[in-house]
């Protein structure tokens, strides 16, 4: 079961780069021109929230099956020393919810806004942070391999 987890989130987690990507690039480009608006912009938002949900879904079910998850309770916080372990018990869940929650917050606010200047804004400003944070923790040597 574990491993078919660790698959899924590892792929989910390309769909999940590729619409954010898409989304950010988008509302930058709506940010700086005068467009409306409109359903399709509202789609791409969509898919970025509810791809980013998802992977956090898969993620949180797989830190707490995972072999890493033992070491919690064979070294406690000795794990700090490990950077490995660190990365995989504290760095990345923290930075990663984080990032979900910038990203579920780029999406509340952007609900509020009266002009399409802004509603790309909040998008562009919470989704691209998001994104960067997600980037800053994915662990390159084990997903790319």
């Amino acid at each position: 079961m574990y491993s078919i987890l660790q698959n899924l989130h590892s792929y989910w987690a390309f769909f999940v780069l590729i619409v954010l990507i898409i989304a950010v690039v988008n509302a930058i480009k709506g940010r700086f021109s005068a467009a409306e608006f409109e359903a399709r912009d509202l789609r791409l938002g969509l898919f970025g929230l509810i791809f980013s949900h998802i992977q956090l879904l898969l993620g949180l079910v797989l830190y707490f099956v995972s072999p890493w998850f033992d070491l919690w309770s064979q070294q406690g916080m000795g794990i700090m020393k490990d950077a490995q372990a660190r990365l995989y018990l504290v760095e990345h869940p923290i930075t990663n919810l984080l990032a979900i929650f910038l990203i579920t917050l780029g999406w509340s606010l952007h609900k509020r806004q009266n002009t399409a200047h802004k509603k790309f804004g909040r998008i562009a400003l919470f989704y691209g942070l998001g994104l960067l944070l997600l980037l800053s923790r994915i662990p390159w040597q084990q997903w790319l391999s």
